[in-house]
């Protein structure tokens, strides 16, 4: 088990693409150079790598010590009233996992979906019976060691509250929750923004799953706009209207001794807001 935290973005930047870079596998030596260790592929409109890509994303993660995770497709439903759109989000979990397994990574984010007509309890009950079928199918397949990370969602009306996702993660120990704290922060309308309420989260992993995902869970933050019904659009760490702040989240994962993979999917500025919160992190760590 890692000792640190470890920081990147989710897919490509703005600064990235203006300096000319074309193909993904140049991300890598890229982020090296800004001190990052990790990144987060992005297949939310669907899987479509091949076999060969996923060798050299391989081989390049490797060599530039960037520890890789897979963001699954967006339109998994796993509640969904149709048995179809069930079994085709099992077999959208499925490609992921083949997919971040050829790269030499070990975790998939899943979006639970909508609440498909149900109550939110029938609905939970309904999703966590999705994903048994779809952690089975990759049992079949020979990959055990990947990770489906369920993650928490930013509108009120998805699946996806932190309870929600604790749920899932009760049913099977090798699920690891996947918090976007500004998700959660849009769904409380801005009442997760301190390090009493971020520690509350990790107090909540915890006691539901151990101290194994505690310390090792997935994070996904940003700040995040929001209404009524929850989140709204991503933004940068320049607003100051929004929040969550990182800074009291980096100094609890610091002071608590948490090794998480921390993913930035702030709008445009993953790669910088990335470094700044590992900057933060290791000043903590002192």
């Amino acid at each position: 088990m890692r000792n640190e935290a470890v920081f990147g973005p989710a897919g490509n930047c703005e600064e990235f693409h203006a300096a000319g870079y074309k193909s993904t596998l140049q991300i890598f030596p890229w982020l090296r150079e800004r001190g990052l260790t990790a990144y987060e592929y992005q297949c939310g409109r669907g899987v479509r790598m091949s076999p060969e890509s996923a060798a050299a994303m391989r081989q390049a993660a490797q060599e530039n010590g960037i520890a890789l995770s897979l963001h699954a497709p967006y339109f998994i439903s796993l509640a969904s009233a149709e048995e179809e759109k069930r079994e085709n989000s099992i077999r959208y979990i499925l490609d992921s996992a083949r997919s971040v397994s050829a790269m030499g990574g070990d975790r998939i984010v899943v979006h639970p979906g909508g609440l498909g007509g149900r109550s939110r309890e029938e609905a939970t009950a309904l999703a966590t019976e999705t994903l048994l079928k779809a952690q089975r199918a990759l049992d079949e397949e020979g990959l055990s060691d990947v990770r489906i990370c369920p993650e928490v969602m930013g509108k009120i009306n998805q699946l996806g509250t932190l309870e929600e996702v604790l749920t899932f993660c009760r049913a099977e120990e090798r699920f690891l929750p996947c918090v976007d704290f500004g998700h959660l922060n849009s769904r409380t309308g801005g009442a997760t923004n301190s390090q009493e309420a971020f520690s509350a989260v990790v107090d909540a992993i915890g006691d539901a799953l151990g101290e194994e995902r505690q310390r090792s869970f997935h994070i996904h933050f940003s700040k995040i706009e929001y209404t009524s019904g929850g989140e709204k659009k991503h933004l940068t760490f320049e607003d100051t209207v929004y929040g969550p702040d990182p800074a009291p989240l980096m100094e609890l994962l610091a002071r608590r001794n948490l090794c998480p993979t921390v993913i930035c999917e702030s709008a445009g500025t993953q790669t910088a807001d990335s470094a700044a919160m590992q900057r933060l992190y290791l000043a903590a760590k002192g």
